[in-house]
Formats: structure tokens, sequence, C-alpha cells
């Protein structure tokens, strides 16, 4: 029956994974069926490869978001210290 409603009135995606600003996990709602996007932007199945490829890009992406926070934070507190007279 769910494939059904997905050949009728097409598939109903929903965002389950945001990997990085840009690439995104989606999976079906009725039929479970399971999307990312590719490197142009395309939408394509969520094979092995992919679900590996998308674990480095999202573990990527989480260090480099930490990294820049850090040094923004370390910049805000140096200019909070620093005093001209």
């Amino acid at each position: 029956m769910r494939n059904i409603h997905c050949k009728v009135f097409g598939h109903d995606y929903k965002v389950t994974r945001h990997v990085t600003y840009h690439v995104k996990e989606y999976t079906c709602k009725n039929c479970r069926r399971e999307l990312t996007t590719n490197g142009n932007g395309n939408l394509i199945e969520l094979t092995p490869k992919f679900r590996e490829i998308n674990d480095v890009l999202e573990r990527i992406h989480y260090k480099r978001i930490l990294r820049l926070n850090k040094h923004r934070s370390n910049q805000t507190q140096k200019k909070s210290t620093l005093r001209i007279a």
C-alpha cells in the first residue's frame, strides 16, 4: 500500500539529517525511500557508499564549526580585555 500512494501522488520527502549546510538526507514519509544530495546538488539514492561519505562530511563539518566558534570566542575575549587609553 505504501508504494501505491507514492506511485499515484508522488513521494513525500522529509529531511531526516542535516549533514552540512548544503548536503541533507531525505526519507519518503510513505515508502521509506532514502535519498541524499550529490556533489551537483541532485537527489540520488542513499547507498552505503554515500552514507559513509555523508558520515565523513558531517564529522569534518562539525570539527570546522567548532574550530571557527572557538576562534571567534577568543577574538571577542581579546577585544574586551584590550583597552586603549
